[in-house]
């Protein structure tokens, strides 16, 4: 009885201390917060980004009419106070804040919503955000009814519409030029201050931003934000460890783990992010390779075959420490609405794989597994070298796959020689890759699950389906695509989630956990998943004087 009611009360102390701190923190307000771009940004135009660093500038500086809530993956009203899709998915009707600003003063209305979405929509622009709003020919139409009210009219339906809008940042119809997009004007809660090429971008606070708290207090609470463009990990670990930067984004498990041994109160595990590792044999026709090897490849047993033979709980703990889940299927758990929870792990079943093989045909001779006309089974698995995650993996599955008699050939290529393979000589067997979800919703693969795409890797650009089962995709894919009711679009992609895991051409076997690190100084910080997931909330950020 005592233990317990002395740990409530060290609980309700910390709590109280907790509290105390943060009201502290924010009495100060003020500050910088600095962290690393690892790449230098491509481009400020909000409307054109694409790489991991333009991206992470707009989402601190870009106002979007909705927002995805990158902790609850709910959507939430932003310079929209609230919006309504058609019912054949083909216009979205915004009802707009008033007396919002941008960051020169300039009022925002629905004539700046009308610029951005036709400038968004221009084929010369090649913006690839406007890219995912293209589903069928045809002018987008924006038509205008007030200052505060408006409607976006596309040519076919768009599935998932509303969601898509939090990529689009909109721009000033009477300010903005491309060739000064590094200037402004801005609806974000910071703006680009000043671009040091290959050395910094700084943000500083919207003066004119429109957001408040709860006590009325204007947001953002940071003074600015100070951007290195710094490439390599080990610099950057080693300015979050002087403490010259209080925040790392993305962390890899080795460095998690050094920092966890020395301040484990700085690092997060948020758990199995949305990116995945996955293998697929080659079935390209035309692929230069033995027709037995092809015959394999192209066997659904042998498929699902080799994915239970393979350990990948062991993949998790030996080459992620811990830091990883074994993968499901196509999308991972963390996509709470779209992952389809009727999928259960694969269990590691090497005896019972062998028997799969056994049943087609296949033999054990010596400790050798040979088909039925006696060829050794044998492949060899490719993967880019200086990754030495895949690189450990590979090993371990050459392992797992020795144990039923399949002999691996593990083979590592610089990443150029690597693509080169993969989508124009095909001369490959197998390949060891990654996928970077960076989008919950569906359509954002449909490049990789129509059978004409060109990242259908294992079979890409047919002509026609090739398999049944490839053409039940293309068709449910198209058919989510088109669907205005979520539920319906949901009992689609859960059948192509479901396919993918019986047909096995991408044998999908990790998602790996979002690490993230963040200094003691920074308060309000709550790490997520998605991207980006330190710094999602920046605008309710505060740093604390250090003692």
């Amino acid at each position: 009885m005592t233990r317990c009611q002395n740990f409530s009360f060290r609980v309700l102390l910390g709590a109280a201390l907790g509290l105390s701190a943060a009201i502290s923190a924010l009495a100060q307000g003020g500050g910088q917060l600095r962290f690393c771009l690892h790449t230098e940004p491509k481009t400020f135009d909000p409307l054109q980004v694409e790489d991991d660093a333009s991206v992470s500038i707009r989402y601190l500086t870009g106002g979007v009419l909705i927002r995805v809530n990158r902790q609850t993956q709910a959507l939430e009203p932003e310079l929209a106070e609230s919006w309504k899709v058609s019912k054949d998915a083909r216009q979205i009707t915004f009802k707009l804040r008033s007396g919002v600003r941008f960051s020169d003063g300039s009022p925002f209305t629905a004539e700046d919503v009308a610029f951005t979405m036709q400038r968004l929509m221009d084929p010369a622009l090649h913006s690839p955000t406007g890219d995912a709003f293209r589903t069928g020919s045809g002018k987008v139409q924006t038509r205008i009814t007030s200052p505060t009210q408006m409607t976006i009219v596309f040519p076919a339906p768009v599935a998932g519409l509303d969601r898509m809008f939090d990529q689009v940042a909109i721009v000033s119809s009477h300010a903005f030029r491309q060739e000064s997009a590094v200037n402004g004007p801005f609806l974000g809660p910071f703006v680009v201050a000043e671009y040091k090429p290959g050395s910094s971008v700084l943000l500083r606070r919207n003066a004119y931003y429109w957001k408040t708290d709860a006590q009325g207090r204007k947001l953002p609470y940071l003074d600015s934000i100070l951007l290195d463009i710094q490439p390599n990990r080990d610099i950057e670990m080693l300015h979050f460890r002087r403490g010259e930067d209080e925040l790392i984004n993305a962390l890899d498990s080795d460095y998690f783990d050094k920092l966890a041994s020395m301040s484990p109160e700085l690092v997060h595990d948020a758990g199995a992010s949305l990116d995945s590792e996955q293998m697929w044999f080659n079935q390209v026709a035309k692929a230069p390779i033995p027709d037995y090897k092809k015959a394999w490849f192209r066997s659904t047993a042998f498929r699902r075959a080799i994915s239970e033979a393979i350990n990948r709980e062991d993949l998790c703990r030996v080459v992620f420490h811990g830091h990883a889940q074994p993968a499901l299927g196509p999308f991972s758990p963390a996509n709470k609405f779209w992952f389809d929870s009727k999928l259960k792990p694969q269990t590691y079943m090497p005896d019972a794989a062998l028997k799969s093989l056994q049943a087609e045909g296949f033999h054990l001779d010596n400790g050798t597994l040979k088909d039925s006309h006696g060829n050794d089974v044998a492949f060899s698995l490719i993967t880019n070298a200086g990754n030495k995650y895949r690189e450990g993996m590979a090993v371990l599955i050459q392992q797992d796959l020795q144990k039923i008699g399949v002999h691996v050939n593990v083979v590592t290529l610089d990443f150029p020689s690597l693509i080169e393979r993969m989508t124009q000589t095909f001369d490959y067997e197998a390949i060891l890759l990654g996928l970077t979800n960076v989008d919950l919703d569906p359509n954002a693969e449909m490049n990789v699950w129509l059978s004409s795409a060109e990242n259908h890797q294992w079979n890409p650009q047919q002509k026609t389906p090739e398999t049944a089962w490839e053409a039940e995709i293309d068709r449910l894919m198209r058919a989510q695509a088109s669907a205005s009711d979520p539920r319906k679009r949901k009992e689609y992609f859960d059948r192509v989630q479901e396919i993918v895991v019986e047909q096995q051409p991408f044998i999908f076997l990790i998602n790996k956990d979002a690490l993230s690190a963040s200094s003691s100084l920074v308060k309000g910080e709550n790490p997520v998943i998605l991207h980006p997931q330190t710094f999602w909330n920046a605008e309710r950020l505060t740093i604390a004087k250090a003692n």
